[in-house]
């Protein structure tokens, strides 16, 4: 497994395989890799010839009191998992040689951005779709793999790519679950083990919105307070956000249709978790 760490190395090596025929499936990740990562290196390995996998903690997706300096990190961690599944090449760029001294580009999509995290993140998509270009301008694949835990983004990427004519392939994997359903994330090693047992509240009101859905309900408020109530029934928990909305649009809706999406935010403890499940017939 080579390791690459400057712009213009990256660069040239992704050059060259694409001179020699070879394609190429990039995973973006920033790092701390858990079973859920892994499952995204493997559909890649899978889809092409080459497998990279890039590890970076974007500070431009951080609001001013998130999380950039606590953000979990173990990079001979991430590098032992990342050989083993198979990574051919690990790109593992400093800040400074992604953003250096006078950088002032944004990359902005709008109306998919505003709601959900959107609204409760300001700027913070901002900064996905800003690093994410500079990644595809890196490292120039063919497709790219994301997974579906953060459903705003892989739509985001997915906009951001087709408006802007990247001949990428967008490829959505399903959400890696613990065995008890809690989605994985870096996240959940803040979790103390009574929080951990709250956090499960989440994969709970997925569980109730589709109860209630094969069950007849079409009324979109109904299900979101049967939610949020099932939520405020668990010890540590502050719901950020709990929407009912368009799969496509991320706009909510007063109704389910064929097919909504539920997304949650909730904290636990101090711990922000994001879920969510597309509820249809």
């Amino acid at each position: 497994m080579e390791i690459v760490k400057t712009v213009e190395a990256m660069q040239r090596t992704s050059e060259a395989l694409r001179l020699a025929g070879k394609t190429i499936a990039f995973v973006p990740t920033m790092g701390f890799l858990h079973e859920g990562h892994l499952e995204l290196m493997r559909v890649g390995k899978a889809h092409a010839d080459t497998l990279v996998v890039s590890i970076f903690v974007n500070p431009t997706q951080f609001g001013p009191s998130e999380d950039y300096d606590r953000y979990p990190r173990d990079t001979e961690g991430d590098l032992a998992k990342a050989r083993a599944v198979g990574a051919d090449i690990v790109f593992f760029p400093a800040r400074e040689e992604m953003y250096p001294d006078g950088f002032q580009t944004r990359v902005q999509v709008e109306r998919v951005t505003r709601n959900l995290c959107g609204t409760a993140r300001p700027g913070h998509f901002d900064g996905v779709a800003v690093v994410v270009a500079k990644l595809f301008n890196i490292v120039k694949p063919h497709l790219a793999v994301f997974g579906q835990k953060d459903y705003q983004q892989l739509t985001v990427i997915s906009r951001m790519t087709a408006d802007l004519n990247m001949d990428i392939q967008i490829v959505g994997v399903p959400t890696v679950r613990e065995p008890d359903g809690l989605a994985m994330s870096s996240r959940n090693k803040y979790l103390n083990p009574e929080e951990r047992q709250s956090a499960l509240c989440l994969r709970k009101s997925m569980d109730l919105a589709e109860t209630m859905f094969r069950e007849g309900e079409r009324d979109a408020l109904a299900v979101r307070q049967a939610i949020e109530a099932l939520i405020n029934d668990h010890p540590h928990t502050r719901i950020d956000y709990v929407s009912l909305c368009d799969s496509t649009t991320l706009e909510d809706v007063a109704r389910l249709g064929d097919e909504t999406l539920l997304a949650l935010a909730v904290k636990v403890g101090a711990t922000r978790l994001i879920d969510n499940r597309l509820i249809r017939d």
